[in-house]
């Protein structure tokens, strides 16, 4: 492996939208979650290559009446991290609820509780500054069109510095309707350098888009753009929205996203510098200043020098998981906030997950207790040991791959006491799921489950009952959401009835390269 350079993308998963920031010589990272729980999840490194998952900083959606079953596109949308007066602060926007904020004096916590900054529909994609210079606070802001009917506008607002509240109504500092070309434009953040108020905001639509830089001499405006970052003749299509930051040395980097379907939204690191060249709207002699250059002169790199850090060793966000005493690693989260007793601790290794009683029990997509992680994006295996633990006909658990369709292979009960290994799919407009294999015996109640995922998320089920692993039914493409990536799941469930349904053990989770 060469140690000198890198190569895109950084974070090969749907971590999606990203924004990072430094403290002292550590960077830490965040980045949409959605209705998963717990939420914001929290990132480390050192070289701004390697990463780890240190933590969430949303332990349950708000309002909890809200996320008590799925939303999978719905909830935390694109957050700001930022650190400030010795604290580490997150602001959010929830298409449905408004824009929220968290704040810790640690980045392990403890975290505050939601607070509920700005109340409204479509108010997406806030960033906070506080301006040392002039002791003064600001938020700006991004709208949702199927929320609000507005969209392509960034709107700002003087802040008080505790982050509790608005100062004013807010006014529409950037109408990108007025830019020849430019749509949608979104998911700003917002920083003080060199005498200039920018702003770094994506444009153009999640799939194909560019990253746009703004600038003007004070908060309000008026602003001037330039467009920073485009896929060019690279094979990276729509590289923006994300977070620039800067080492200790003075380099400038920028991590953004890419969109790669059942993926989601993949992680890239952009060399990033100034030039003093270029052109905007308004001519350099009359504004002055210079201007961001991100990537390779403006065209995203597949592989370039590494930050001047000392080196770390490699290191990504966990996946395994023995599940030890019961507790699941940091990497898993629930399709909705969790329920008393989903799944419970004991003395051994193993996941044990109640199967939980739900009318939904044929559909994985509507079913809050589900556990999932993130879909890798680089072809690779996955393999777990499931035992099921529950007599009650109908009760079936497994792992699944989920999105707007789903496939799943597991262990189901039936009605004459005998568990069978069954394999079922719906399609993206199916309403309901179907066999995707013939189901047969699994006499101990076991079964070793395997999805091996190839180019194209394309994923081959087998299953070993104690006979050696066999293929089971065709080939499934997993799909996405409509702005979530494609999830790996462990379920348990069970039809609506009276009295505990037993339960599943899961061990010995594993994801290896192919």
């Amino acid at each position: 492996m060469n140690t000198e350079t890198y190569r895109n993308p950084i974070l090969d998963a749907d971590w999606s939208d990203p924004d990072v920031v430094r403290v002292g010589d550590d960077f830490y990272l965040t980045a949409s979650s959605f209705g998963r729980a717990p939420g914001l999840p929290l990132l480390h490194s050192r070289d701004l290559v390697n990463w780890t998952l240190v933590g969430h900083a949303l332990e349950r959606l708000e309002p909890a009446e809200e996320f008590e079953r799925p939303r999978h596109d719905c909830g935390v949308w694109a957050p700001s991290l930022r650190y400030h007066d010795e604290r580490f602060w997150i602001f959010w926007g929830d298409p449905d609820q408004g824009i929220f904020q968290v704040n810790a004096p640690e980045i392990r916590g403890p975290w505050t509780r939601p607070h509920l900054l700005k109340a409204g529909k479509g108010l997406i994609d806030p960033c906070p500054l506080w301006d040392d210079e002039t002791g003064e606070a600001y938020l700006v802001h991004a709208w949702a069109k199927s929320r609000s009917g507005i969209k392509n506008r960034l709107t700002g607002h003087r802040m008080h510095p505790d982050g509790t509240e608005l100062l004013d109504e807010g006014k529409v500092i950037v109408d990108a309707d007025r830019i020849p070309g430019w749509f949608t434009l979104e998911g700003p953040k917002l920083y003080k350098h060199d005498g200039w108020y920018w702003i770094l905001a994506p444009a153009g639509s999640v799939e194909t888009g560019w990253q746009g830089a703004f600038r003007s001499r004070g908060f309000f405006g008026p602003y001037e753009e330039k467009i920073v970052l485009e896929q060019k003749d690279t094979d990276v299509n729509g590289p923006h929205q994300g977070g620039w930051v800067r080492t200790a040395t003075g380099e400038d980097w920028f991590l953004h996203f890419q969109q790669r379907g059942a993926y989601g939204r993949v992680v890239h690191l952009q060399p990033m510098r100034w030039s003093h060249g270029g052109t905007s709207r308004s001519s350099e002699a009359e504004s002055g200043g210079g201007w961001p250059v991100l990537g390779d002169d403006g065209a995203p790199v597949a592989e370039h020098r590494r930050p001047d850090l000392p080196p770390q060793p490699p290191a990504a966000p966990a996946t395994d998981d023995d599940f030890p005493g019961g507790r699941y690693g940091r990497q898993w989260q629930w399709t909705a906030n969790p329920g008393d007793g989903w799944a419970t601790q004991h003395s051994g290794d193993g996941l044990r997950l109640t199967c939980v009683r739900s009318s939904d029990a044929h559909d994985p997509r509507k079913l809050p207790s589900v556990l999932t992680q993130r879909l890798p994006g680089a072809p690779c295996t996955v393999e777990v040991e499931l035992r099921l633990d529950s007599d009650e006909p109908g009760a079936r658990a497994g792992l699944a791959v989920l999105g707007d369709a789903f496939g799943w292979i597991g262990l189901q009960r039936g009605t004459d006491g005998t568990a069978h290994l069954v394999h079922r799919f719906a399609e993206a407009v199916a309403d309901a799921e179907r066999d995707a294999a013939h189901p047969r015996l699994a006499p101990e109640g076991r079964a070793r489950l395997r999805i091996e995922i190839g180019a194209g998320a394309r994923c081959r089920f087998s299953a070993d009952t104690g006979d050696g692993f066999r293929p089971s039914g065709p080939v499934f493409a997993a799909t996405p959401w409509r702005w979530v990536g494609a999830l790996l799941g462990l379920f348990a469930v069970a039809p609506t009835g009276q009295g505990h349904a037993g339960a599943a053990t899961f061990t010995r989770f594993r994801i290896s390269p192919s």
